[in-house]
């Protein structure tokens, strides 16, 4: 954690950062998810620069908090973060997806610092998080668990056979995050498998429930406070967002879930982000 807690102006700048790096890796190798990525960027900003206990010269510290990006594919997001707080040099994002890099498609927690889980398997990824908050109830340890999944990757069944699991075993250090941008890759999630109302759903499995504006950097801060504060059952902040947040060609379009971006639109996209 940083000695000193930065400024929502601080994390606003910081956020811009990091969506210039996940456009940098995405446009550096010609592939990658920009769209999920940036819709994110404002989430993994809040949690590495100002929410989780984290140390880059420790990685692997015992009683580190811990960071599940269930939705796997949308690593550039987490990668950006990562280099950005200090766990590889920057330049590394300019390997993204490159077979002679360090930082392949989809998270490796085996070669990458600062990834807890390797994950890419929709639907994964909250059961390894359920184990982690386990884990740290039967070590009597007092870290923190965040879970990040994707609003079209709730359609998958074994994130509610978790979300029980999550409730039997009260596991209050278990933060879920919804990243809710209304897109998957086939179109918008009514279109594919309707998975609202998402509150009622994960209230009627026994969370908590918290909705927020997800580019909002106080109404995040506030969250994970509100969250830290829930005793005897798991939290699921739904956050609402705008897939290719920052990007103005990219927003709203489910053509820019797997898509990486020309030369003149990675001029754009640097131009806007950064304006």
């Amino acid at each position: 954690m940083l000695e000193q807690k930065l400024s929502i102006e601080e994390l606003e700048e910081i956020a811009k950062k990091v969506r210039v790096g996940i456009i940098e890796a995405v446009y550096s190798n010609k592939s990658g998810h920009p769209g999920g990525a940036l819709s994110i960027a404002d989430i993994v900003t809040v949690l590495y620069f100002y929410e989780m206990n984290i140390d880059p010269k420790n990685p692997r510290a015992e009683n580190r908090d811990r960071l599940v990006l269930s939705k796997g594919h949308a690593c550039a997001a987490l990668y950006s973060a990562l280099a950005y707080r200090g766990y590889f040099p920057v330049e590394e994002l300019k390997k993204f997806r490159n077979i002679n890099g360090m930082l392949q498609g989809h998270p490796d927690l085996k070669k990458i610092s600062g990834v807890d889980m390797s994950t890419g398997s929709l639907g994964q990824g909250l059961s390894a998080a359920n184990g982690m908050a386990m884990a740290a109830k039967l070590d009597n340890k007092d870290y923190r668990t965040y879970c990040i999944l994707g609003d079209g990757e709730i359609e998958e069944g074994q994130i509610w056979e978790a979300a029980m699991a999550a409730k039997k075993y009260k596991l209050d250090n278990l933060c879920v995050i919804i990243d809710n941008n209304n897109l998957q890759i086939d179109g918008t999630i009514e279109e594919v498998m309707s998975s609202y109302p998402i509150d009622e759903k994960f209230r009627s499995f026994g969370f908590e429930i918290i909705k927020i504006d997800g580019h909002n950097i106080e109404e995040i801060i506030k969250a994970f406070e509100v969250a830290k504060n829930i005793k005897g059952k798991p939290t699921c902040i739904i956050a609402k967002t705008i897939k290719g947040k920052g990007v103005s060609f990219m927003e709203n379009q489910a053509s820019w879930h797997g898509k990486a971006p020309n030369e003149e639109e990675y001029k754009k996209a640097l131009e806007e982000i950064l304006k």
